[in-house]
């Protein structure tokens, strides 16, 4: 199942990615730092759902609230209770 959320407090502005059998794929950053979202989106392919939110959830860049890990932890908690787990 195929997924886009828009980002709050990063330079990234949209998180486009698929959920199959509880497995993360096809991550792809709108905006933000090229390598770093890119090497996030490497990765986190193919990693359970659970698995990639346990690891990112609450990293933080410089003196933001968040980060473009944290925010697709919280891309894929939306995904999960869109999805009804």
């Amino acid at each position: 199942m195929k997924f886009s959320y828009k980002t709050k407090g990063t330079c990234s502005y949209q998180i486009n990615f698929s959920i199959n059998n509880d497995i993360v794929n096809d991550v792809e950053f709108i905006g933000g730092c090229n390598g770093n979202t890119k090497g996030i989106a490497a990765l986190v392919e193919g990693m359970k759902v659970d698995e990639v939110i346990s690891r990112l959830s609450g990293i933080k860049c410089g003196m933001k609230a968040t980060s473009c890990p944290d925010q697709l932890s919280h891309a894929l908690q939306k995904a999960k209770s869109e999805m009804g787990d």
